[in-house]
């Protein structure tokens, strides 16, 4: 043997020098054999070049990961059978440490599929990131085995089944985002066991039963998102209970956002949810809850939204609102409530003089109650209100005059009560009000000329001895006295017995008043009859058949015929209820006109009427309606129903958005309305979001995105409307109103030639509402004979960059610069002149995301700077 060749020379009898010699040779000579036993007896998927190894186990998983999913984009093609590159970034989205998986973070890459079982093995790890994709299936039971599991984001897939109990078996579990799939059964009452999770979203599921009183006892929990859901039962009161045990009374409740809104949760609402003194936003509206709010909210201090609109609340509001004398401790606390929202309840009583020290408050809704007292002059020391809406109670008595001096109010709704006297002329000084409305009450006089001049006649009808507005009567003018008659004294006059000319005049004129009767009642009938496409703004849209059901309404047994077809929504209309509701015009557009439709039970709606002579042929338009209408989204504008009448009009019909488009919000608001960063933030993530679901879920290029075009709820969350809508029209109606958005300052250069949108001439509109919010400028407008776009750039060249932002952002520059300019690059970049440089969609998405993290969203103070918390998209 080769080994026996050394074994005859006696080693003592070597020097050092001639052993290390041999021992070099020895090397040498078994290299080859040593890399041949190393090539056939490991495979390279158990070690990277790098030298970091992966465990068999490990590599096994990602596997069966990968032969599960359904990759049509091609995202897991660098995931080789050979392993190599695995734990050295060479295949995307896996993070290791040590040699094992961390970290698997795919999300906004179109996968399908299902999430394999032997997900189990990787022990190591710590996030699962697979959110925004359409992943199906149910969730695997061992993911809730791994021991070191921290974060689990599967939101926005299209997961089934029930929520596995397993997850409660991760200690060390501190994130689980799982809304907005299509999960059902109860929530785990083994959750409560995981004592480090501070975040939990499980909103937009089909989860049933209660709510289990072990997760809302968690002291870790900070945000817990349980809406749109079909959760019954009584919302448990054991919220910030630290009083039942002695071992628990120095553990305090760091809750910060409890939303469990659209459910089915009835009985009381727990006054127990008054101790959670971190609270700041609380909504439980859309539920069957009853009795009296509790007095304990109004401590709550640092709540800046409360919102239980659309229960079966009855009492009054707790009178001790904002008040700090009650106590010593509380003297010196401020409170921070910026959105009051108790519409659609049977609240009665009076509004309590002690809201006027809610110095922060923005929105004050109490429509649709039973409120039956004067409104209180107070309200007029609320100097950052912009919505008061008392619309629909029996408010009595005058309208304070000290409303007039609150200058911030935008939107101000007192019809539908009983209050009398005058409009108080301090209300021709609200400058900035885009809704005004004091229709159908007891008031008389004449209408402040401003406000005549802005708004319709609907905003004042149904109050008889009210004059000076459109449509109305003319104000009487002063009459000068005439001077006394002298009086002279007459003989009894004789009475005289009716001539033939007598007889015949009073018969005349009972005939013509027969007849006046009768051509009234005849052109009330011929109004009835009149079809919708040409109704005027401010008055009752013609009916259609009268009792239509709320699903389909169908030509044919109707006085004027018609189809009304609903998808879903919170709102159930006939078309008869549709055709007379009050109109109001919102806006204009190449599509068609915008109203604001009042229902007579007091709903509102947005309706579009599309022009008649640009739409496809009815098969074609139904065939492609009917698609637009199952899109559904959290950010974009769903289409509630639609109506065909009988001589071609169609009318599509949305939600009715209060706070309006983002171009109103931003630009028509006055230098003491800040908008601050976390907030346009918010809005950007959301309306990228919306667009990323329409190119990658429903193959949707917008192709009209403009910020008219981005609609904002109460809470300033961001709906992408108009979207699909060029599917319903002719092409040359589809050419026009992309040369509409040119002239606006969105389109991108290319569309001049291209005539046809796609996903990157979407990207480059996104941009530039991007920059819009960075900057507080409107695209229209030329700076410099650049548009906006080149006006940016052109600073940013000149190394002027701070001049670009919005002053009002420049003010939290310190501590959220880095976050401008990174937003400002990625804006940039989306409005780059080459298409082919622009980003996707996804990518912008995740951009925005990595520049500032859902997680920092959600766990914010919850001031927007606006009156509107922050909350999670």
């Amino acid at each position: 043997m080769v080994i026996d060749r050394f074994h005859k020379y006696p080693v003592n009898n070597f020097s050092l020098e001639m052993k290390i010699a041999l021992d070099c040779w020895h090397f040498l000579y078994f290299l080859p054999f040593l890399l041949v036993i190393l090539c056939v007896s490991e495979p390279m998927s158990s070690q990277d070049w790098d030298g970091v190894v992966v465990t068999a186990a490990d590599f096994q998983s990602l596997q069966a990961f990968k032969h599960e999913l359904f990759d049509p984009k091609g995202f897991l093609r660098s995931w080789n059978d050979s392993g190599y590159g695995a734990c050295s970034g060479g295949w995307v989205g896996i993070k290791c440490a040590q040699g094992q998986v961390i970290v698997i973070q795919l999300p906004w890459k179109g996968l399908g599929g299902r999430i394999t079982e032997k997900i189990g093995q990787l022990q190591a790890l710590r996030k699962l990131s697979l959110h925004d994709n359409s992943i199906e299936g149910s969730i695997p039971y061992s993911l809730g085995l791994l021991p070191s599991l921290r974060g689990v984001q599967l939101f926005n897939n299209r997961l089934s089944g029930s929520i596995p109990p397993s997850l409660s078996f991760s200690p060390l579990l501190q994130n689980l985002d799982l809304s907005n799939n299509s999960l059902s059964g109860t929530i785990p009452p083994s959750l409560a066991n995981c004592t480090k999770l501070f975040k939990l979203h499980l909103s937009f599921n089909s989860l049933s039963g209660s709510i289990p009183s072990g997760v809302i006892g968690s002291k870790s929990l900070i945000f817990l998102s349980l809406d749109h859901n079909n959760l019954s039962g009584h919302v448990p009161d054991s919220w910030g209970n630290n009083n039942s045990t002695t071992r628990n009374k120095n553990v305090s409740f760091n809750l910060q956002s409890l939303t469990l809104d659209h459910n089915s949760l009835q009985g009381p609402i727990p006054p127990s949810i008054g101790k959670i003194s971190t609270l700041t936003q609380l909504d439980l509206s859309h539920n069957n809850l009853s009795q009296e709010i509790p007095d304990s909210f109004a401590s709550l201090s640092r709540l800046s939204l409360f919102n239980v609109s659309y229960n079966s609340l009855s009492g009054h509001i707790p009178d001790s609102w904002g008040n700090n004398n009650s106590t010593t401790q509380n003297k010196n606390v401020s409170f921070h409530l910026q959105s009051l929202i108790l519409d659609h309840n049977s609240l009665d009583g009076s509004i309590p003089a002690s809201i006027s020290n809610l110095s922060s408050l923005v929105v004050l809704n109490l429509e649709g109650n039973k409120f039956d007292s004067e409104i209180p002059e107070e309200l007029g020391r609320l100097r950052n209100l912009s919505v008061l809406n008392l619309r629909g109670n029996h408010f009595r008595g005058p309208i304070p005059a000290s409303i007039g001096n609150v200058s911030t109010l935008t939107q101000l709704d007192l019809s539908h009560n009983n209050l009398s006297l005058e409009i108080p002329d301090s209300f021709a000084s609200l400058s900035r009000l885009s809704l005004f409305n004091v229709s159908y009450n007891n008031l008389s006089g004449s209408v402040p000329t401003p406000l005549a001049q802005k708004f319709n006649a609907s905003s004042f009808v149904g109050n008889v001895q009210l004059c000076g507005y459109a449509g109305s009567t003319p104000c009487p003018s002063e009459e000068i006295p005439s001077a006394p008659s002298p009086v002279v004294s007459k003989p009894h006059p004789r009475r005289h017995k009716l001539s033939t000319k007598d007889i015949i005049l009073i018969a005349a004129g009972a005939l013509l008043i027969v007849m006046l009767i009768i051509c009234c009642i005849l052109l009330f009938f011929l109004v009835r009859r009149k079809p919708p496409s040409k109704a005027k703004d401010g008055q009752a849209v013609p009916r259609a058949e009268k009792g239509a059901p709320p699903a389909e309404a169908e030509a044919g047994g109707g006085e004027a015929g018609g189809k009304l077809v609903h998808f879903d929504g919170p709102v159930v209309f006939t078309a008869d209820d549709l055709l007379c509701a009050t109109a109001e015009i919102m806006g204009k557009s190449t599509y068609g006109t915008v109203y604001k439709a009042t229902l007579e039970d007091g709903h509102q709606v947005a309706v579009k009427r599309l022009r008649e002579k640009i739409t496809k042929s009815q098969k074609e338009f139904e065939t492609e309606v009917n698609v637009l209408g199952k899109i559904r989204h959290p950010n974009l504008l769903a289409l509630r129903a639609y109506y065909m009448g009988p001589k071609g009009e169609k009318l599509l019909v949305f939600d009715h958005m209060p706070r309006g488009s983002l171009a109103t919000f931003l630009h028509a608001r006055g230098p003491e309305t800040p908008i601050n960063w976390p907030t346009r933030m918010k809005i950007v993530q959301g309306m990228t979001r919306g667009l990323f679901y329409l190119h990658s879920h429903e193959n949707i290029i917008h192709g009209n995105l403009t910020s008219s075009n981005i609609l904002l709820d109460e809470q300033a969350n961001a709906k992408v409307a108009d979207f699909g809508l060029s599917h319903l029209m002719t092409t040359a109606a589809t050419s026009n109103v992309i040369a509409t958005a040119g002239a606006l300052g969105y389109r991108a250069p290319e569309l001049s030639k291209l005539k046809k949108a796609n996903t990157k001439t979407d990207v480059y509109s996104l941009g530039v509402i991007m920059l819009e919010l960075l900057t507080g400028k409107s695209p229209g407008e030329a700076m410099n004979g650049m548009d906006l776009p080149q006006w940016v750039a052109s600073i940013v060249k000149e190394e002027w960059t701070n001049e670009v932002f919005d002053l009002e952002l420049m003010r939290d520059a310190p501590s959220i610069g880095d976050e401008l300019l990174n937003t400002l690059k990625l804006a940039l970049h989306c409005v780059d002149p080459s298409p082919s440089a622009r980003p996707e969609v996804q990518q912008v998405l995740q951009q925005l995301e990595e520049i500032r993290p859902l997680d920092t969203m959600t766990v914010s103070s919850g001031d927007d700077g606006t009156g509107v918390p922050s909350t999670s998209e």
